[in-house]
């Protein structure tokens, strides 16, 4: 009898216990795998249908793949459900840290009148009324310190917030005041226009880390007609205050995002172009929301999800082509999708998240003392709608937490337990967003397969999927780049 035995002995069983999974077909011939903890495979359809019928041989090359990535347990062989708990917990660590991002609305008072806005803005000359005020803030900032993360966000917005800089200045110098005792790291992030921002706020925003968020929606022609201000020259404003904050705060310290509307869908390389001139490398696609002024502007600057998604691919194939040529960029929310399907943690994003963000993982502060769950509920408030509103910053945090409105987006914010949402290949890469439900279809839950949020959410998975199905190496060389990428400005703004 020889000394080893015959390499057959040590092949592994063909039989095997399924794993829980979903999947997608791709062409006719490819099905794409996910299971719970996001992780994927692809097989031929012939595959698919052996690996299905516990048919699949032992020595299939897919088999030690399926295998790693828990999509099967060998007969003999202990379900791997420690390792997968630990992976989950992982993608849902959020959950630990309660809300993340604290949204202070300072003000409501704007000089631009743009056409897509979300809120009722007010002039920049209206009355103090629209602004914040100290008591309010006071109120606020018990909220944030009581708030569980160790690590928080806190964004300001309005209107344009610097036009209530002194709120800002107490704010933060009361957080970071706070911050040592309460075993806390504050970030912190102003939404703004860029064109009111003078040495002391730029000094005082350099002393405390601040960073800025601003908008950019292409060349000037498109950007004028989009923000248009009293003297016609917001993106020249615009591209000086830019300049003025990179000289104070340095290049990484601002970011922007351009709001996709109809005159946007032409050809996205003009506006991808003029990031580029400006020295971003970074780009944040935003379509219209359905909100504010956007809501009663559909027929001159809306589209439908599908012209959207055209014009995504696009984006997407230029952004690829100049990546390849030397200059890196990456779009901002495929990154998100990218570091979901590669990586064992979610994004961070809080549009991505379930249990949904909205009111978990962010809370918003209005100017005259309401909380809402999100920036959309807050957005519907000023619509005349005010039933997702939390309570009022005089409330308790606990209250606030335990309110009615949060009982009801937790019926319609856990994507698991939602019809469609439940079967979807995606599910461990999108999130549930009971706002945006409540918005365009009456309900926290809606109807998934007629919903915006959800048809635009797996038309951007199905395109990254081709790409990463079609297997490219210099695609894919890019795609990579952006899921590992730096950690970019959106994480801070978005709560990730």
């Amino acid at each position: 009898m020889g000394r080893f035995q015959p390499p057959s002995d040590f092949r592994p069983s063909a039989e095997y216990r399924l794993l829980p999974f979903r999947f997608r077909r791709f062409y006719a011939s490819r099905v794409l795998l996910v299971n719970e903890i996001g992780e994927h495979a692809v097989l031929h359809s012939e595959q698919f249908q052996a690996f299905v019928r516990h048919e699949m041989d032992a020595d299939d090359p897919a088999y030690p793949l399926l295998e790693s990535r828990h999509f099967l347990s060998p007969g003999d062989a202990a379900l791997p459900l420690d390792r997968m708990a630990l992976q989950y917990r992982s993608r849902k660590r959020f959950l630990f840290e309660g809300p993340k991002l604290h949204i202070f609305v300072v003000t409501l008072r704007c000089h631009h009148s743009c056409r897509y806005c979300q809120v009722s803005r007010r002039p920049d000359t209206a009355a103090h009324r629209f602004d914040m005020s100290l008591e309010i803030a006071e109120q606020a900032i018990q909220h944030v310190l009581e708030a569980p993360s160790s690590h928080p966000t806190v964004e300001f917005q309005g209107g344009e917030p610097l036009l209530a800089f002194d709120t800002i200045r107490h704010i933060v110098e009361r957080l970071d005041a706070a911050a040592t005792q309460r075993g806390k790291t504050f970030r912190y992030v102003i939404t703004s226009t860029l064109h009111d921002l003078d040495d002391e706020c730029l000094e005082f925003m350099r002393r405390h880390g601040i960073v800025l968020s601003t908008s950019l929606d292409g060349p000037e022609s498109l950007h004028n007609r989009n923000r248009p201000t009293p003297g016609q020259d917001s993106h020249a404003q615009t591209l000086a205050g830019l300049a003025r904050a990179r000289a104070v705060l340095g290049d990484g310290a601002v970011s922007a995002l351009t709001t996709v509307t109809r005159r946007s869908l032409a050809d996205p390389k003009p506006i991808i172009e003029e990031y580029r001139r400006q020295g971003f490398h970074s780009i944040f696609l935003r379509p219209l929301s359905p909100y504010g002024f956007a809501s009663k502007q559909g027929d001159t600057l809306g589209y439908d999800t599908f012209e959207f998604l055209a014009f995504y691919r696009a984006a997407l194939d230029y952004l690829i082509e100049i990546n390849l040529a030397g200059y890196a960029m990456d779009e901002v929310y495929a990154s998100l999708l990218l570091r979901s399907i590669w990586t064992p943690f979610s994004s961070g994003y809080v549009d991505l998240r379930s249990p949904a963000g909205a009111g978990f993982g962010t809370l918003l502060y209005n100017y005259d003392g309401g909380v809402y769950p999100s920036d959309e509920a807050r957005m519907l408030a000023e619509m005349r709608d005010d039933s997702l509103r939390l309570g009022h910053v005089s409330d308790s945090y606990s209250d606030l937490m335990q309110s009615p409105v949060m009982q009801l987006i937790a019926t319609g914010g856990v994507a698991e337990s939602i019809p469609h949402c439940s079967d979807c290949a995606y599910l461990p890469y999108c999130g549930s967003d009971p706002v945006d439900s409540h918005a365009r279809q009456g309900d926290v839950i809606g109807h998934r397969p007629s919903s915006a949020f959800c048809s635009r959410h797996m038309g951007m998975l199905d395109l990254l999927f081709e790409k990463l199905l079609c297997g490219d190496p210099d695609e894919m060389r890019v795609l990579r780049s952006w899921a590992a990428g730096r950690p970019s400005l959106a994480d801070l703004e978005l709560g990730g």
